[in-house]
């Protein structure tokens, strides 16, 4: 089953337009998670419908934050991006016959429904202002060009803003 990197790629997202306090239009959010815009702009329309995005059409247009970093949880973007499945494992039959099979899916079951509350409780106590605080925790052992950019590459040395999202240890 393949995993699901939407909720991590908009978590990305959302400490970059707060922390570029601009608007990003979708093809450089697209450039930047290498994908398409449409892809963004389907993606990004969720998070408008859920109020935690805003975006604006035309020149000097794109897409910005809707709420404060403090207001926003990851609960909140979770669910306004469908609430997709938290895991890949399931039980083989839903409607078993053989009372093996009931057992290891009752078993399965629970387990999975107290981690998805678990998950779901945690998701909901972690904000993004929550996630951007590391962020500019971790940023503070780099040179003062990378903290303006907020990337540095593999090697060390400060990404320039053309390549700012080319091998980003903060990406």
């Amino acid at each position: 089953m393949r995993q699901d990197h939407r909720l991590s790629r908009v978590l990305h997202v959302m400490i970059h337009l707060d922390r570029h306090r601009r608007h990003a239009t979708s093809d450089e959010i697209a450039m930047m998670l290498r994908t398409n815009p449409v892809v963004v702009r389907r993606t990004l329309g969720g998070l408008k419908k859920s109020g935690l995005v805003s975006s604006e059409k035309g020149h000097g247009g794109g897409w910005q934050l809707a709420r404060d970093l403090a207001d926003i949880t990851l609960r909140d973007i979770y669910n306004a991006l469908g609430e997709p499945p938290l895991f890949a494992i399931g039980n083989a039959d839903e409607q078993p016959s053989c009372l093996v099979e009931q057992a290891v899916n009752d078993a399965i079951d629970v387990t999975l429904d107290l981690a998805r509350t678990m998950m779901l409780d945690r998701f909901a106590a972690i904000t993004l202002a929550d996630i951007a605080a590391d962020f500019d925790h971790r940023l503070q052992d780099y040179p003062e060009e990378a903290r303006r950019f907020g990337h540095i590459r593999d090697d060390g040395e400060a990404a320039a803003e053309d390549d700012s999202h080319e091998g980003s240890k903060t990406a």
